[in-house]
């Protein structure tokens, strides 16, 4: 995966950032005049959010960076936080805009809206590389330990495998993020982790590590905004912008490639 950077493109943006921080709290506020936009994420989701010699990168970052200085906002200091806590933040105005890899479902929409969509994904199941486990679908986990990140789809899966007697409910592991969940499974802690399927490649090609196979959902990601946020149109039109001019396909091949 390549981790190249315009380092002045991203000195500025952690310029303004840090000027943006000034204003925090008139960005979290939503209003008219707000010109700020305080971005959180949770890291641990490779290539989408990672740290790299303590820099938070990732696709998520650098798409989120470049779709809200191209809407006209200044971009606030990065909230790193659990993945579970980024909506509450969102809805207590903590953070103003989610990129995270988050999947776009019915459960999440009744509190938050969404940007369109801008991936496409579905599930993978990771095992050990050389372990004798190796199933090829849902009904070969049997008594297999399944881990998942909490609050993610990823989980969700695990929760129906639980729910229609696949695996039992004290086989369901629960972490943090997914690093955590994948250094379990490299340890033998756990047989196997549902995670969202680019991510488990990545994981795949650093790890000792990999896919046994997929479930397809057909998750989409979007970027999540509170309901009173009139900032949102501004958003879909630069991501729209940033898909049609080849910036979104430079940076797939950054990140993915």
């Amino acid at each position: 995966m390549a981790r190249e950077f315009d380092m002045d493109r991203r000195a500025y943006l952690k310029t303004v950032g840090v000027a943006g921080a000034t204003t925090a709290l008139a960005g979290c506020s939503g209003g008219e005049d707000t010109q700020v936009i305080v971005p959180g994420t949770s890291a641990g989701f490779p290539p989408f959010e990672f740290t790299e010699d303590g820099e938070l990168v990732g696709f998520d970052i650098t798409l989120a960076e470049e779709v809200v200085t191209r809407a006209g906002y200044e971009l606030g200091e990065w909230s790193d936080i659990s993945f579970e806590s980024l909506i509450p933040s969102l809805l207590d105005g903590d953070i103003d805009l989610v990129a995270a890899g988050m999947t776009i479902n019915e459960s999440r929409q009744e509190s938050i809206d969404f940007s369109d969509p801008y991936w496409e994904s579905n599930q993978s199941v990771l095992v050990q590389e050389d372990s004798d486990f190796q199933p090829g679908s849902v009904d070969d986990l049997g008594d297999a330990r399944v881990g998942a990140q909490a609050g993610t789809t990823g989980e969700g899966e695990a929760e129906t495998l639980v729910a229609d007697g696949t695996i039992a409910g004290d086989a369901l592991r629960r972490y943090d993020n997914y690093t955590l969940a994948v250094q379990d499974l490299e340890n033998g802690n756990v047989d196997a982790v549902i995670i969202d399927q680019p991510v488990a490649t990545t994981f795949s090609s650093d790890r000792a590590v990999a896919v046994a196979f997929i479930i397809e959902t057909g998750e989409e990601f979007g970027m999540g905004v509170r309901p009173d946020d009139d900032r949102l149109g501004d958003l879909n039109g630069a991501l729209a912008e940033v898909k049609d001019d080849g910036t979104y396909d430079d940076l797939v091949t950054e990140w993915f490639e």
